[in-house]
């Protein structure tokens, strides 16, 4: 049983601990989807990994609930708790440092808090890349990146957030510290906490700091919007391009008439150089070594293409700023979205050669339950979709609210029975709970729940997130 962050406790909390403590502000209890309003006794702002460690230990013998709060971007309410006792918000807004960079060993040393884009900048000062990108990389904290296992745009060549990840710094439930910030590719020295850490939305601990993987920086980028037939046309073009230049594409990214439809109905300034607008399309991206050309080597892959029937027209950017230019159609597709306002939104992903039959499939399942616009996108080049339903025009999502779930049921039971998963790269925090009870195996929800108990025997951490108490 919780017991709330009182006054009392937050009184105790701060003569110990002089200074880590503020009032909660508006931006630590929202959702940027606005279904819920969170809640919480106060802050805590530590600076160290000791002031951590600290706070976690006084709420571990109080029996009070900690949310741990990166840069608030999550989109399935991991870092708000809209019931139960307040609980104390835990954030790392002011552990930004970095503490060491290796470029020789391609290792970058930062602090949980530090900004994404800022963990981006420090890679580019030691002349290396760290790929992980996101819409929300200019407010999301790399901690919280971690502990969602974020994926994002560059999957297909590097891999999740688990991926660049090679050691880790936390606090455990109890308030101990888990030393294990090494900078090795390899240590079989038992189970591995860090990958265990990674991905569990703040259930087991708090991330206070990583080492995480950089590599050479590209020597030439070229981008290019491309007209296909249809999804498997998509996937044709995605096989040959890894024939033709394996390991050097660096993104592959799907996406549907109607995403550029609420983008001229939403966002006219953002313009779309493919006339007429393709049913579908693909932005790719090449990350090429030295010595090879650009434009030369898209240009080849297009004529192939072409030749094989599975590009019927494309734009290939010249210059960075056309290339920025087509990020921006793709960057803004959400944000249409947004203002469009969906149903319900599905972030999920599927076997690669599943997509092409699941697309139709799930819009005659849907067809069942009345009409919708349906914005099919996402990371193709590693199976991620973003599967996402609307009202027609005329008509807004809060005149479906009665069919949300029946609407994200039927879209979850496709996936599940084609081999998929219900959430792809955006985790499961409060919004999937009875998902990953619905979809997940018995087993290893068991496990789970068991590894859950072990670590933190109160429940302590992100009560009512990823499992129920």
């Amino acid at each position: 049983m919780l017991n709330p962050c009182t006054q009392d406790f937050t009184a105790a909390l701060a003569s110990a601990h002089r200074g880590v403590l503020r009032d909660v502000a508006p931006r630590d209890v929202a959702d940027p989807r606005g279904r819920w309003q969170g809640q919480g006794g106060a802050v805590a702002c530590p600076r160290t990994t000791a002031e951590v460690a600290a706070v976690v230990a006084a709420c571990n013998a109080a029996s009070v609930g900690i949310i741990p709060l990166g840069g608030g971007t999550g989109l399935v309410g991991g870092q708000v708790m809209p019931d139960g006792p307040a609980p104390l918000i835990l954030s790392l807004e002011r552990m930004t440092a970095l503490r060491a960079a290796f470029p020789a060993e391609n290792v970058l040393l930062v602090e949980a808090g530090m900004i994404l884009a800022d963990v981006q900048a420090e890679a580019d000062r030691v002349d290396r890349l760290f790929p992980l990108s996101l819409a929300s990389e200019g407010s999301a904290r790399i901690g919280g990146n971690l502990a969602a296992n974020a994926g994002g745009l560059n999957v297909l060549r590097y891999g999740n957030t688990r991926d660049l990840c090679l050691g880790l710094e936390a606090v455990l439930p109890d308030g101990s510290i888990f030393n294990g910030l090494k900078r090795l590719r390899k240590d079989n020295t038992g189970y591995d906490l860090r990958h265990l850490l990674i991905g569990s939305e703040g259930t087991l601990g708090i991330i206070t700091a990583a080492s995480l993987r950089l590599f050479p920086k590209p020597s030439a980028n070229v981008v290019a919007l491309l007209s296909v037939p249809s999804p498997r046309a998509a996937l044709d073009l995605l096989a040959l391009a890894e024939r033709q230049l394996a390991g050097l594409i660096s993104a592959f990214e799907l996406i549907n008439r109607m995403g550029y439809d609420f983008l001229a109905e939403t966002m006219p300034e953002v313009a779309v150089p493919l006339l007429p607008v393709p049913e579908w399309s693909v932005l790719i991206e090449l990350g090429l070594p030295q010595g090879m050309a650009p434009e030369e080597a898209m240009a080849s892959l297009y004529a192939q293409a072409t030749e094989a029937g599975l590009v019927l027209d494309g734009v290939i950017a010249t210059s960075q700023a056309q290339a920025a230019a087509l990020w921006r159609i793709r960057e803004s597709i959400p944000e249409g979205n947004r203002r469009i306002g969906a149903v319900s939104s599905h972030d999920i992903s599927l076997p690669l050669s599943a997509i092409p039959d699941f697309i139709p499939r799930a819009g005659v399942a849907l067809a069942s339950l009345g009409e919708w616009r349906i914005n099919c996108f996402g990371h193709l080049g590693d199976g991620n979709l973003h599967y996402n339903v609307f009202p027609v025009p005329g008509r807004s999502r809060r005149d479906h609210e009665n069919q949300r779930d029946a609407v994200k049921t039927c879209v979850h039971d496709i996936v599940h029975d084609m081999g998929g998963s219900v959430s792809a790269e955006h985790g499961i925090g409060r919004l999937k709970v009875d998902d990953l009870v619905r979809y997940g195996d018995p087993t290893k929800l068991a496990a789970m729940r068991a590894i859950k108990a072990a670590l933190d025997p109160k429940g302590i951490m992100n009560p009512g997130a990823v499992m129920r108490g």
